[in-house]
């Protein structure tokens, strides 16, 4: 009922040509050697004004960060805690409940 289709693969139907032959050069060695190449992009020059707007661009990336993390931690001591003390709880009330019996 239901026959999978295998694809068959097509015969090239354009014309094949011969690889080129390849011939070997000769090399010529210079006698002085070639000057090294200029680069290619300029160097950056920092003013003043760039420098102090980088070192504050910096300091705020630093201070934000830090923010992020310090509130993850606190976060985390936080539920910890609130954890550590649904345990106590839960332990006293099982621990009266088996003294009433």
């Amino acid at each position: 009922m239901l026959r999978p289709k295998i694809p068959t693969m097509p015969t090239p139907t354009g014309f094949s040509t011969p690889p080129a032959v390849i011939e070997p050069t000769t090399i010529v060695q210079n006698a002085e050697p070639s000057p090294p190449p200029a680069p290619s992009r300029p160097t950056i020059q920092l003013t003043p004004g760039t420098a102090l707007a980088l070192v504050g661009g910096g300091t705020a990336v630093v201070l934000v960060l830090g923010a992020v993390l310090v509130s993850l931690l606190l976060a985390v001591a936080i539920t910890g805690a609130s954890v550590a003390v649904c345990a106590v709880v839960l332990r006293s009330l099982l621990a009266s409940d088996a003294k009433r019996r």
